[in-house]
């Protein structure tokens, strides 16, 4: 291998120091937001349920204690994923955001298997739930404070590539869809007169959450396992690296991506004429990765820097 190819090895410990690259954000305070809405929605819901007597409300409230919980834990996961590289941890901490997310897929399965046990019960014994209007009304005011959350929180999870606040976004969605379910049960009850209709409602809300606590975790188990990031992120960097492309001469092979919480990490080796000086083959390197985080700041590049002639240097393409 050419002498020139333990170039790019310095770039695989890039400190966050580095002027190269933005350091990563505290959404901690999205984490708070996501707490008050919690308490405020389960003091809410929880009364409307004490209120009415209707199952469905109380699966209702169930879910946003699960809620609180998932917030509690997002928070904790958000300081710890904000912390610089260290001796044990040389990649650094933003991986920490999958384990929020599956969290909370486990939360939510929590708060499904509670909606359906208590729906299955009351559709054994009915009962028929009282004072609908105030227990809407005050349901209604609940899912306003859910939905208008889990915009803020999907809006910033997309802006920083966060995988807790997308976690708990989705969590907050499917909390306010349920509510909707259950108001139209509620609802359905107060103008049918059959109590079974708010348990099956509460049933297929329990189905519904279920399913989403599954998605969250799959996507968070694929985080886990270095899945690559979505073609998007893939394209700008070949674009990129088009830029850079010289027939016969300058060319870029076995370029992989991988994704940890709202950081994405770039491997990739350089191809240039045999040639060229060290220095010269090193400028030319700092230039490529300075113009890939200029595409994606949350990006860090490790480059590797070998003869574009020399056969060897395509022996190891494969190699992970």
């Amino acid at each position: 291998m050419d002498p020139t190819a333990v170039i790019g090895k310095t770039r695989a410990v890039s400190t966050p120091s580095s002027p190269r690259y933005t350091p990563p954000k505290d959404l901690s305070a999205y984490a708070w937001l996501s707490i008050g809405a919690a308490v405020t929605t389960i003091a809410l819901k929880a009364f409307a349920a004490w209120l009415t007597g209707s199952v469905g409300l109380l699966s209702d409230a169930a879910e946003s204690v699960v809620n609180l919980v998932a917030a509690v834990v997002a928070l904790i996961v958000l300081k710890i994923a904000i912390r610089p590289a260290d001796d044990d941890h040389q990649f650094g901490h933003s991986k920490a955001e999958y384990f929020s997310a599956i969290t909370e897929g486990v939360m939510i399965f929590v708060a499904a298997a509670f909606i359906i046990i208590s729906a299955v019960e009351r559709l054994i014994t009915p009962v028929m739930p009282e004072q609908l209007s105030v227990g809407l009304i005050i349901s209604v005011g609940a899912s306003a404070v859910n939905g208008a959350v889990s915009w803020v929180l999907r809006r910033a999870g997309r802006r920083e590539g966060s995988a807790a606040l997308l976690a708990d976004a989705k969590h907050l969605a499917t909390d306010v869809v349920t509510s909707a379910a259950v108001l139209v049960g509620v609802g359905l009850v107060a103008l049918v007169g059959s109590p079974v209709l708010d348990a099956v409602v509460a049933l297929g809300a329990g189905l519904n959450i279920m399913w989403t606590g599954f998605k969250l975790i799959r996507e968070s188990v694929g985080g886990l396992m270095d899945a690559a990031p979505g073609g998007q992120a893939q394209a700008r960097i070949e674009e990129v690296l088009d830029e850079h492309r010289r027939a016969g001469r300058i060319d870029f092979h076995a370029v992989r991506l991988r994704e940890a919480g709202n950081r994405r990490f770039a491997h990739l080796h350089v191809l240039v004429p045999g040639e060229w000086s060290v220095k010269r083959g090193h400028d030319f390197t700092e230039r490529v990765i300075d113009d890939l985080v200029a595409v994606d700041p949350n990006l860090r590049v490790s480059a590797h820097l070998e003869p574009i002639e020399d056969p060897k240097s395509y022996e190891d393409v494969e190699d992970v």
